[in-house]
């Protein structure tokens, strides 16, 4: 089956750091997928949850991952990373195959 997203190394170990020490049950997936709508535009979101009848079910990096079937075609391509900067953390998604906007 294809599996539409990446995990960078630095997303994975921070996924597998959280899930070892911040009591994410073992029968917990990592869910990938939207939210929002509307005005705001559609924005990604990660979290941890169990499966649902409408979920695709990948093992990415020996990562459980949930994605759910109306939003896989929005999540093909995107790639998970993880960043640490002096002034924030956290986790982004990033399209690799659209050009980045370089502002003047």
């Amino acid at each position: 089956m294809l599996i539409p997203i990446q995990i960078t190394s630095k997303a994975e170990a921070e996924i597998k750091h959280i899930m070892a020490h911040k009591n994410i049950p073992a029968d917990y997936f990592l869910r990938v997928g939207m939210k929002g709508g509307g005005c705001g535009g559609m924005s990604y979101a990660l979290g941890f949850d169990k499966p649902k009848a409408e979920d695709q079910q990948f093992e990415i990096s020996g990562i459980p991952v949930l994605i759910e079937k109306k939003h896989f075609m929005f999540l093909m391509g995107m790639q998970i990373d993880f960043f640490e900067g002096d002034e924030a953390r956290g986790f982004t998604f990033i399209n690799p195959d659209i050009p980045r906007r370089h502002d003047q």
